[in-house]
């Protein structure tokens, strides 16, 4: 089906990285974009390149997505804001593993709860989960990320049977390491952060780039309506999720 067939669609993060990218995606595709983030500055340039419609609102607060989304009709919901920590469990704070479970998952289910019934009324929707290969493969990371993200791997799954018998579509998308300012904003977010975790972690690896995460949402949204594309992993050709790990005995 076209994109066009959908009028309005809901992108959070949709300021920089993966959401940016999906946004414009989305609007070149003729569909209205409300794009929610927390930067104002970040997301009027967003909207004066694209015609996207900004809402600046903290995505960890139940009550201000409330007021973000009221009297809206969103046919794509596009759950792709996300925080990560460095560390892991035994060194993080309250305050790093409450951010995470908030925005990555609280954030998602409160989203889905208010504007799903409105799909479901209607009969046609598309929810567009990005997760991250951290909930599927256990590998050195932050506990509570990989938690919220299995979180939405198994959310996913489950909204297809909470709208059982409606043409309403969901879709994951599972990337690994994409183009993003995530490292970076890890580190601290400065322009200098930004440039080390450039050369760090992308500079000498053929990574995937917000593209190419927009176009796994494309091919979902425009497959036949008659298919759910539900899982999607994606990731760059010379990265693998396994691996073992011995640490020798003490």
């Amino acid at each position: 089906m076209p994109i066009s067939d959908y009028r309005t669609a809901l992108v959070t993060g949709a300021n920089t990285g993966m959401g940016e990218a999906i946004t414009r995606m989305l609007s070149a595709g003729g569909v209205q974009v409300y794009g929610v983030a927390r930067n104002a500055a970040k997301l009027e340039e967003v909207a004066d390149a694209t015609g996207m419609r900004p809402i600046v609102a903290d995505i960890s607060d139940p009550a201000a997505i409330e007021a973000a989304v009221a009297g809206l009709e969103i046919d794509i919901l596009v759950n792709n804001a996300g925080v990560s920590a460095t560390g892991n469990i035994l060194d993080a704070t309250a305050e790093s593993v409450d951010a995470m479970i908030d925005v990555n998952l609280r954030a998602v289910l409160h989203l889905c709860r208010l504007l799903a019934p409105g799909m479901v009324a209607r009969n046609r929707g598309h929810i567009v989960n990005i997760s991250s290969i951290a909930g599927t493969y256990n590998f050195f990371g932050h506990t509570a990320y990989h938690a919220t993200k299995a979180a939405i791997h198994q959310v996913s799954r489950q909204l297809r049977n909470d709208m059982l018998g409606h043409k309403v579509r969901v879709t994951e998308i599972c990337p690994g390491r994409v183009e993003t300012e995530i490292f970076g904003r890890n580190l601290g977010g400065s322009p200098e952060d930004l440039k080390r975790a450039w050369e760090e972690f992308y500079e000498h690896y053929e990574s995937v780039t917000t593209a190419d995460i927009a176009g796994a949402a494309r091919f979902a949204l425009e497959s036949p309506e008659h298919v759910n594309v539900g899982l999607i992993e994606i990731m760059p050709t010379l990265q693998v999720p396994g691996g073992l790990t011995f640490d020798p005995s003490r």
